[in-house]
């Protein structure tokens, strides 16, 4: 991650929205897709992985959530090989979850009010594709919902023509050093400032508090 900085506001949770929740339920329904027992991982990258494994972690029915890198063409990367942006890596999450309480389309849900679609350099403070946004699909069953819910991003009227999250077939994830994971619980200070002064929360809050 660039130099952190950070929001000492937790997370928002809009409960006013749920991201034209019809409208993806419908595209996922349609599609007659559901998770099987097998298929309970779900990998997503928004920028820092700190932040992205403090919001899922919050949900009711993800087990586990575990900071790492995926997207690119380097084996076993390192934190500073990453950081530097010349591996094609992203800072990513891999989340596991129980699909009996929690849906893949609810993480998915949660994934758009936790990041900015529109940024294509970068996430917030942290600039480079090392942090970009991306949603990394499993089988062809999480393609086919995640294609759903970015069409219906999309589809948003602000939103038009500019979403920049891309969606890829999952490589290999590589697990994150011991010293990120839990980062925010293990060093909650510096977690908060770096998310309070990354403005991630005051961007969040202008792209997703008025729906």
């Amino acid at each position: 991650m660039s130099p952190r900085i950070l929001l000492g506001k937790s997370p928002i949770i809009i409960n006013r929205w749920r991201l034209t929740t019809a409208l993806l339920f419908s595209l996922a329904a349609s599609l007659s897709i559901q998770t099987s027992a097998e298929d309970d991982v779900a990998i997503f990258a928004g920028g820092c992985f700190w932040c992205m494994e403090s919001d899922f972690e919050k949900l009711e029915g993800v087990k586990s959530v575990i900071s790492g890198y995926i997207g690119g063409h380097v084996g076993n990367p390192t934190y500073k090989q990453v950081s530097l942006g010349t591996t094609g890596h992203t800072e990513a999450v891999q989340i596991e979850f129980d699909n009996q309480v929690v849906s893949f389309v609810e993480l998915l849900e949660r994934f758009w009010i936790n990041i900015d679609p529109l940024d294509g350099g970068g996430q917030f403070c942290d600039r480079g594709q090392q942090y970009r946004s991306e949603l990394f699909y499993l089988n062809d069953e999480q393609k086919a919902t995640a294609q759903a819910s970015l069409d219906a991003i999309r589809s948003q009227q602000q939103f038009s023509g500019k979403v920049k999250t891309q969606l890829t077939e999952a490589t290999k994830f590589y697990i994150a050093e011991d010293y990120h994971q839990d980062y925010y619980k293990k060093n909650p200070t510096r977690y908060n400032y770096y998310r309070w002064s990354c403005g991630r929360d005051k961007r969040l809050k202008q792209l997703w508090s008025k729906k």
